[in-house]
């Protein structure tokens, strides 16, 4: 095999990785009826899928040094195929969890964490530059594929074959894995369990907040959970702001036993003190905002292609190609311009791109699709994402020395896989959220006779569902309304719809436009240039080039 087997091998496990962190976005109509289920549960599923890696990462990156790193990747593939059995066998929306956000999830924080070290340990130099840069593109035309992928395969035979297919994909990964070199050494040191509580505690608590905030409200108490008919709502307070600052707490106790661990000569689970590397900073965080904004997309597109406009799978993903199409192409872009552009100006491009794009994206949202400003947006919103995808993965890698790389590749898990589940939370949060205000506040101020508002109050006392617009009139009149207020109160509902998706990407262009501030310490040097020098020994900010690898 050529020298870039190894790198084929570990980029199909990528593929696979990613790829389910957004095939099923565009099967998510079909799937709530399938499961008899709901999109607030299928946006539950998606983020606690995401969520799982993110909490557990860490843990991931600490048994690949524990096992070495190429078990680590055996281990987790087996078990992320099991979990695709699971999924595509499922008969109901908790075994699609257990199978899909559960299972999978835990199979995932052994490779992904693997991928990053095993691709420093078989690449040395200019060679290990574009390893990354091709795991970035996988990363990245999975990310594109998966609608596509998921569209077909739902609309002519069924979304469980998604998930057959990557156990077939799985079984091939695991044939060909002793292809990948592994030349670290087992280590011989304690998982402290402390560590692994406080961090996975801290990050659920904070995702499942925001997730919840769709239902509970943000601050003021909505729709409270409930306990022998009493609401739990502590000091007149939504529970949203308690699980946020809770998980905070958390994750400051997780840092604090951090250092504690250092301090007594103990492994700690991470070295937080890799966080004063500024470049490292710099590249979690702007990774960290490009997975949120990413999910954020892939949640919020196709909902509003489904359930507002009515396509099916296949004719979302079809809508969803110009994305698909240029975030490969600016990908491979985004790799051939490191000869001439610093990561940093690369950067700062895809970024400002993404800002223009989400413009567009904003614009293009009604019930009858602008379909240019849509085409463009989602063109443009592609091609910053490929720049972005092209650049990070040797921006984080390239600041730690060799030995960190596992340590490293387990927090770009933990902040891509945090990100996506904060961008399905927080977006589709916003989404549901208003789409109920808005919504019962439309039908309130209307000429509706009164006992249709009461009925429609009536019925959303839990928060109003996302359903088909064109099903609306259907659900009124079994209501017991007339035709006429039937298709008056269908009409008031996708127009709520419409401004609900609009709030959702006004807030996704916040997130781009904050995410700028983000890049300030990403290297200015060119990759291999005059201006950038080894770190082979060194844990400060560099860019990796030939030099520096040869000497490793």
């Amino acid at each position: 095999m050529s020298k870039w087997g190894a790198v084929i091998i570990l980029g199909l496990a990528q593929f696979v990785m990613v790829l389910d962190s957004t095939v099923m976005n565009v099967s998510i109509s079909t799937v709530v009826k399938d499961l008899d289920t709901s999109v607030a549960a299928m946006q539950g599923a998606i983020t606690f899928y995401t969520l799982t890696m993110a909490a557990m990462m860490l843990l991931g990156a600490k048994l690949g040094d524990i096992w070495g790193r190429r078990r680590a990747f055996v281990i987790g593939a087996i078990v992320y195929a099991l979990g695709s059995l699971i999924t595509g066998l499922a008969p109901n929306v908790v075994m699609l969890f257990l199978g899909w956000s559960v299972v999978e999830g835990l199979g995932a924080v052994l490779v992904i964490p693997a991928i990053a070290a095993l691709v420093a340990n078989n690449y040395q130099g200019r060679d290990r530059v574009t390893a990354y840069a091709i795991i970035g593109a996988i990363s990245g035309g999975a990310v594109a594929a998966g609608p596509l992928i998921g569209g077909f395969v739902t609309t002519y035979f069924s979304w469980r074959y998604v998930f057959f297919g990557e156990v077939i994909i799985m079984l091939v990964v695991l044939l060909l894995c002793r292809r990948v070199t592994d030349s670290s050494v087992p280590q011989k040191i304690r998982v402290d369990v402390l560590s692994v509580l406080l961090s996975a505690a801290g990050l659920v608590a904070v995702v499942f907040g925001m997730l919840q905030s769709k239902t509970w409200g943000w601050i003021l108490p909505n729709h409270p959970p409930e306990i022998g008919g009493n609401p739990i709502e502590p000091l007149g307070l939504s529970l949203v702001p308690y699980f946020i600052l809770g998980g905070a707490v958390l994750l400051w106790l997780f840092v604090v036993r951090q250092r504690y661990l250092v301090r007594m000569n103990r492994p700690p689970l991470v070295h937080v003190s890799m966080f004063s590397i500024a470049q490292l900073r710099a590249g979690l965080s702007v990774l960290a905002a490009q997975y949120a904004i990413t999910a954020a997309i892939f949640f919020m597109i196709p909902v509003y292609l489904q359930m507002t406009l009515g396509l099916d799978a296949l004719s979302t993903g079809l809508k969803i190609f110009p994305l698909s199409i240029s975030l490969i192409v600016f990908s491979i872009v985004g790799t051939r311009l490191t000869a001439v552009w610093s990561p940093r100006r690369i950067v700062r491009l895809g970024q400002l791109i993404l800002i223009g794009a989400s413009i567009f994206l904003l614009a293009s949202v009604s019930l009858d699709l602008k379909s240019v400003p849509f085409a463009v947006g989602m063109f443009f919103a592609g091609a910053a994402l490929g720049l972005l995808a092209s650049q990070l993965g040797n921006v984080n890698m390239s600041a730690v020395t060799e030995e960190q790389t596992s340590e490293v590749g387990g927090l770009q898990g933990v902040f891509q896989n945090l990100g996506s589940s904060l961008g399905t939370a927080l977006i589709g949060s916003v989404l549901i959220g208003s789409l109920a205000s808005g919504f019962l506040g439309a039908v309130s101020s209307s000429d509706l006779p009164s006992s249709v508002k009461s009925q429609v109050s009536d019925s959303t006392q839990s928060g109003v569902e996302i359903v088909p617009v064109t099903s609306v009139t259907a659900i009124a009149e079994k209501a017991g309304v007339t035709d006429a207020q039937a298709t008056q109160v269908e009409s008031l509902y996708g127009a709520s719809q419409v401004s609900a998706l609009r709030l959702s990407f006004f807030v996704l262009t916040v997130i781009a436009i904050v995410s700028l501030l983000f890049s300030k310490n990403i290297p200015t040097q060119l990759v291999g240039g005059a201006g950038s020098s080894g770190r082979s020994k060194r844990r400060r900010p560099q860019t990796a080039t030939p030099a520096a690898g040869a000497g490793r």
